[in-house]
């Protein structure tokens, strides 16, 4: 193999494991910081499509995505990281992922024990963001007040075109330009539908003098 060869970045074979093994982890600190925050966008993304397939925006569970992230973190977790900020991050994104795991499975038995128990109640909890009713971002952006309104367009199969992270940095910087030119405090984004298109509108909230 070519030592200058490039490894494409994402899951399958992890760079980090590519030869000099354990060593050569300690020595790779910005290509393994690299492997965390891709991990985390996975996380995140899984995430989001869990939710889209509870809702019917996907016809099937992300098992493809959910699968890598577990062959990912199994192999970061064969490696031998020195750093102890590397560390701690890792085993904060393994804990996320379980929790999203085990949700998934036990939403998906409940799914199936009600298939059997058409009598059984629905508990709906209710959101901590309502993207349909608005949410208000003053100068600083929420990431789960973001995850809301992501999901929101991702549930009726019309999300946005980019990722959560891009996602996040769009919609600040529409508040911010809306701050500016209308003097206002605050931005309310909600979804609404329009001609039978579901639209993200963003409207001033307290503005000064008023």
């Amino acid at each position: 193999m070519d030592p200058k060869r490039a490894v494409k970045p994402g899951f399958g074979t992890n760079p980090l494991q590519k030869e000099g093994g354990p060593a050569q982890a300690r020595r790779a600190g910005p290509a393994l910081s690299e492997t965390l925050d891709q991990l985390g966008r996975d996380i995140r993304q899984l995430q989001i499509d869990f939710e889209r397939f509870f809702n019917g925006g996907l016809p099937l569970p992300p098992d493809e995505l959910r699968t890598r992230i577990q062959n990912q973190i199994r192999s970061l977790r064969n490696l031998t990281i020195s750093a102890s900020v590397d560390n701690f991050r890792l085993g904060d994104l393994e804990a996320r992922f379980n929790s999203y795991n085990e949700l998934f499975n036990r939403r998906v038995r409940d799914r199936e024990e009600g298939r059997h128990q058409p009598h059984r109640p629905l508990v709906v909890e209710k959101p901590r963001y309502d993207p349909e009713a608005g949410i208000v971002f003053g100068s600083k952006v929420d990431p789960e007040a973001v995850e809301a309104l992501y999901q929101g367009l991702a549930g009726r199969g019309e999300g946005p075109k980019f990722d959560l992270d891009s996602f996040q940095t769009y919609l600040a910087k529409q508040a911010a330009a809306l701050r500016e030119k209308t003097g206002c405090t605050e931005v309310q984004f909600r979804l609404a539908n329009e001609d039978g298109k579901l639209k993200l509108k963003a409207r001033p909230v307290a503005a000064k003098g008023s």
